[in-house]
């Protein structure tokens, strides 16, 4: 009886030994399952041209044969067919180009068909049909709100509605785009903008133009008609005191650990350079997004009893034994009243930003909505939160002397598009009145 359990026992042993093998070499040939298929981008229109991106995947026998095709009119044209000649690739990645013109294809409903078959024993197929809409009419744009005059280094807003949904759309200034924001307008899909205009912009030179593109990829630009009023930005020269570096450069060798054994002249060199431009990728990745819809009201508040110190646009040139060691231009305006002064926040907003910034030292950066920031730098001490809403004239802080400052003051910055602004039009009502509520 034992013999006879036993031969039982050995040959169930081998019969799943041999089901193992059977599956670790036939199992991913014999598999039933279907390959996957997804678009990288919503894909719902496709215009004159049209760039999208399908993933294929199939985690069992892999992926044998690709195919791409767009169907109108009930007539079928390949736009990709890719035969997969080695087993076992589990991914791939297919970038297509669709152009409305080489297809003879005309506005209209269209469907895409895209097939992916798998490398096992019953060709398992996948195929997804998405619906589109052939768009081949780029989308045009009516003017709401127009400008008539801007100052170098000042404000631009412009207000417009667009003939259809938009994918991508803003106000180029030469070639920095300044992204816009949907709002209703008259009950209107509508988008406003505010744009930064640099201060060596000239009639000349510069171009301003709104662009647009629509679902189906199609694009349009508009240029804006405008005066572009001159100013004068101050220019002057600051002495770099070896008291000033003793005193100062120590403190961003601490937060900086390759610039310990430099001396104090490299060290200013590079916050001047590499620190400063860092900070202000910093602070352009920070006002990426912003609240939807407008936070701030009325004219924009100054600090109390602060005498101004340097101004907007100001060109510095760091002097040092007589020799200049460095440029830079004023993003902002410095104010100063007595030693740790209250800080108000400028305008209502949400606080998208407390802490130590580079040469801006202890700062807190305000969301006042549709891409529209205000930066508090040099503080002593902070007194709000990131995420709180603040309402204007709220306590944010205390004045100070922190990062690159060489006495208590505030640096009060607008920020607009990701640029900075001159914030002197902000506390005028009547520049707000005649460039952005009227």
């Amino acid at each position: 009886m034992k013999r006879f359990n036993l031969f039982y026992i050995k040959i169930s042993i081998a019969i799943l030994i041999i089901a193992a093998l059977g599956w670790f070499f036939f199992g991913s040939y014999v598999e039933l399952g279907k390959p996957a298929i997804k678009f990288a981008q919503g894909v719902t229109a496709v215009g004159r041209q049209k760039t999208l991106e399908i993933n294929f995947s199939d985690s069992q026998s892999g992926l044998s044969h690709l195919n791409v095709e767009i169907i109108q009119d009930n007539k079928g044209q390949i736009l990709a067919d890719k035969i997969i000649s080695s087993k076992g690739t589990r991914k791939e990645r297919l970038p297509l180009t669709i152009r409305a013109g080489q297809f003879n294809l005309h506005d209209g409903p269209a469907t895409l068909k895209v097939t992916a078959t798998d490398y096992s024993l019953f060709k398992n197929k996948a195929v997804l049909s998405q619906p589109i809409k052939i768009d081949t009419v780029p989308p045009q744009i009516n003017l709401v709100k127009n400008i008539n005059y801007i100052n170098q280094g000042g404000t631009g807003f412009v207000a417009y509605q667009p003939s259809e949904a938009l994918s991508s759309t803003g106000v180029y200034i030469n070639n920095y785009l300044s992204p816009a924001h949907a709002i209703l307008i008259d009950n209107k899909p509508s988008y406003i903008t505010y744009f930064a205009l640099p201060m060596d912009a000239n009639k000349t030179t510069t171009r301003i133009m709104v662009f647009a593109r629509d679902e189906a990829g199609n694009e349009t630009t508009m240029s804006i008609p405008c005066v572009i009023k001159e100013k004068k930005f101050r220019a002057d020269k600051m002495n770099l005191s070896e008291n000033f570096l003793q005193q100062k450069m120590p403190e961003f060798q601490a937060m900086v650990p390759s610039l310990q054994g430099k001396t104090s002249l490299e060290v200013f060199s590079y916050i001047n350079s590499q620190m400063r431009n860092d900070n202000l990728l910093t602070i352009q990745k920070i006002c990426q997004k912003s609240a939807s819809k407008e936070l701030w009201e009325g004219t924009f508040l100054r600090m109390k009893d602060g005498a101004p110190m340097a101004l907007f646009g100001d060109k510095r040139s760091y002097m040092y034994n007589g020799k200049v060691v460095g440029e830079s231009i004023h993003s902002g305006v410095d104010l100063a009243s007595n030693a740790r002064s209250p800080i108000e926040a400028s305008n209502k907003g949400i606080v998208v930003f407390t802490g130590a910034l580079g040469i801006y030292g202890n700062a807190v950066i305000i969301d006042h909505g549709l891409g529209m920031f205000s930066l508090y730098g040099h503080l002593s001490s902070i007194d709000t939160t990131v995420g709180k809403n603040v309402a204007k004239g709220e306590i944010i802080g205390l004045s100070g002397m922190s990062g690159l400052a060489g006495g208590d003051h505030l640096h009060f910055s607008i920020i607009v598009g990701g640029q900075f602004v001159d914030p002197k039009e902000w506390w005028d009502p009547h520049w707000i009145k005649d460039n952005i509520t009227r």
